[in-house]
């Protein structure tokens, strides 16, 4: 059975729908006979996106990190199609650099990845719990805001804070008396979008495309899955699970933090992995 959110003239909305992720399950809504409305900041990608997905779907631009826009976002959806059903709170960035990096681009990757989720949540779910029908909220987040590797630290924290966001929404939802809307939390693997493809011409033979993240997407949410987990054509699931317990080894163990890069820590590492 699939989710009762997901059915024939129902409404989804997804923010970063231009491109990737966003776009791939634009287009599967629009395949299940779905409305679509889609919202994102780059012109160029909007007018693909429009030829794309047809004059069927109500095609916004939009910045997230900005309360209002995400405001008319939802009104042109209710003016054109009604309350939606589906919303994926999908847009993101990276490049935020590191824990001593440049102030402003932590403001622009926090404002669009975890201000832009809050934004689309709080706008969105009122209106969605309001009109009693069944209802989905995705939020997209990434395995880097629960491993929280070096690097791009700024993104990791702006996903790391979607994760608890998303964990706090769905426990709120399921304590409203007769409520039905439901949240759950998206984990991308690998996936082949312009966040990932970098210099790269050619998607690697390790990465996902889109169109297969959403449909894993959609099948764990029939199952009834919150963690959509997914794995990708380098990693799969077993291996996720220990790189997730052993980052959360580091506090209930007392290791170093980022224990899984410290040198002193990587035979350790090495050997949990295989054992």
């Amino acid at each position: 059975m699939t989710h009762p959110a997901i059915a024939t003239g129902h409404v989804s909305v997804i923010t970063g729908g231009a491109s990737g992720i966003g776009l791939a399950a634009a287009r599967k809504f629009q395949a299940l006979g779905l409305n679509v409305a889609i919202a994102d900041w780059s012109e160029e990608a909007l007018g693909r996106a429009r030829t794309a997905l047809g004059p069927e779907a109500l095609v916004v631009k939009a910045d997230v990190s900005n309360r209002a826009d995400v405001e008319a976002l939802l009104d042109a959806v209710i003016d054109r199609f009604g309350t939606p059903h589906i919303v994926m709170n999908n847009a993101g960035i990276g490049n935020g650099g590191p824990a001593l990096g440049e102030l402003a681009s932590w403001q622009r990757v926090i404002g669009t990845n975890l201000y832009g989720v809050v934004n689309g949540v709080q706008v969105f779910g009122p209106a969605m719990i309001a009109g009693g029908a069944p209802g989905l909220i995705i939020n997209t987040g990434s395995k880097q805001g629960i491993t929280t590797p070096p690097g791009d630290t700024a993104y990791n924290v702006s996903k790391a804070g979607v994760k608890v966001l998303t964990e706090a929404l769905q426990h709120e939802l399921r304590n409203i008396e007769g409520g039905r809307v439901e949240a759950k939390l998206l984990i991308p693997g690998f996936v082949w979008t312009g966040l990932t493809t970098g210099e790269r011409a050619v998607k690697p033979d390790g990465a996902w495309t889109p169109e297969q993240t959403i449909d894993f997407m959609l099948a764990s949410i029939e199952k009834g899955d919150f963690y959509i987990l997914c794995p990708d054509n380098e990693v799969q699931r077993p291996t996720d699970e220990k790189r997730i317990l052993w980052a959360a080894g580091d506090i209930a163990e007392n290791r170093p933090p980022l224990s899984r890069w410290h040198t002193d820590y990587g035979d350790a590492f090495q050997a949990f992995l295989k054992g």
